[in-house]
């Protein structure tokens, strides 16, 4: 990795209300917070998981005939990596002169499929979409919304202020997952959620967070700060905020689940919250940070370096993308159902041309690999 990165940053966080599936709209509001952060000079801007168009507040409280409808609507109004408007935003992004990790519901690239995934889009200072993060298990009854994210999507990518990564809402608690970013060098890390909430004993038993006092119960809370000093990040957490008005088009108890009252933080490496949580407003949350608090942090505790016993404890990261067709090499036969060179075959070639009868074999091996 690159040492070539800045001393010091501007992280911020768009606690911004979709135009709730709106795409269209959306992308428009997207684009103006994204060149108000680059007036800030933000160097990382984070939006809340699933941002665009809306999180599905409504996947409990309808019925199966007007879910369907709703995943119909959800969907027409979600981002593909192939559409206009990912351009149009990385036009914005390359003109406020960030980095950009957009939550967004994603309509899957697979040919023939459909499906939906909770997923997070990486754009660099140029505009390019980089990589994109979908969310590994979908908590709960979101498996009826959005498939099982990637393997290969655990990642992290160098920037010019840090390494980045991400990981959306109760990722943030999965031990292994974190550890996976940690092992490839995350320095800077976005951590999404769809609101903010108090905790009535359990995670089943959730209610819209009032205030910021409503940490005490949130999981958010203390979840974005051991986040950060286990893992010596500089956390970005975002929480989606929708206004108390029915969006257009739905009935008011159709919300059932309207935990999105903001609640974003910005910690630094030590655990220490420098702005937020911010609950109950639209903002666009910064913070400046400086790489001496990871130095520091990392000089008392250091998960990669001093404080790591990787021969007693270590992790195996799969870089598997999830496919639906798999080649299958039948006894006999090779890639693409070119025939094997048999031993007979091969030692009489040997002989023939009077080389190792390895050679043989590694050439048809070779040529065997070229047609995959």
């Amino acid at each position: 990795m690159s040492r070539d990165v800045a001393e010091s940053f501007t992280l911020g966080a768009a606690q911004i209300e979709p135009v709730y599936h709106d795409a269209e709209a959306t992308l428009d509001k997207t684009c103006r917070w994204i060149e108000r952060a680059g007036d800030r000079g933000v160097d990382v801007l984070v939006f809340p998981e699933t941002y665009f168009p809306g999180y599905p507040y409504w996947r409990r409280s309808t019925s199966i005939a007007r879910w369907s409808d709703l995943m119909v609507d959800l969907s027409k109004n979600s981002l593909h990596v192939d559409d206009d408007a990912v351009e149009t935003v990385g036009e914005a992004v390359a003109d406020a002169d960030l980095h950009l990790v957009l939550g967004t519901n994603e309509v899957d690239d697979r040919r023939g499929s459909e499906t939906l995934y909770n997923s997070l889009f990486f754009f660099d200072r140029s505009g390019s979409l980089v990589r994109r993060h979908r969310k590994l298990m979908p908590t709960h009854d979101e498996r009826a919304i959005w498939g099982r994210g990637d393997p290969a999507s655990l990642d992290v990518h160098d920037t010019d202020v840090g390494r980045l990564g991400g990981l959306i809402c109760y990722e943030n608690h999965m031990t292994l997952s974190k550890a996976a970013l940690c092992a490839r060098g995350e320095e800077i890390h976005a951590a999404v959620w769809p609101g903010f909430w108090e905790q009535n004993g359990h995670p089943g038993d959730k209610s819209r967070a009032e205030d910021a006092e409503a940490r005490d119960t949130c999981d958010i809370y203390p979840a974005v700060r051991e986040y950060a000093f286990e893992t010596q990040s500089f956390v970005v957490s975002c929480s989606a905020y929708m206004s108390e008005g029915v969006p257009e088009g739905f009935a008011e108890d159709e919300l059932g689940f309207g935990v999105g009252n903001g609640g974003s933080m910005l910690v630094n490496p030590a655990g220490v919250v420098k702005a937020g949580p911010a609950v109950g407003e639209e903002a666009l949350l910064t913070a400046e940070f400086d790489r001496d608090e990871r130095r520091a942090t990392k000089a008392y505790f250091d998960a990669m370096g001093h404080y790591t016993r990787w021969d007693a404890v270590n992790l195996e990261v799969s870089d598997d993308r999830l496919d639906p067709v798999h080649r299958h090499d039948h006894p006999g036969r090779g890639r693409d159902d070119a025939p094997t060179l048999s031993p007979a075959d091969a030692a009489a070639l040997a002989e023939e041309f009077d080389v190792p009868v390895e050679a043989v074999e590694a050439v048809a091996d070779a040529l065997v690999g070229t047609r995959g």
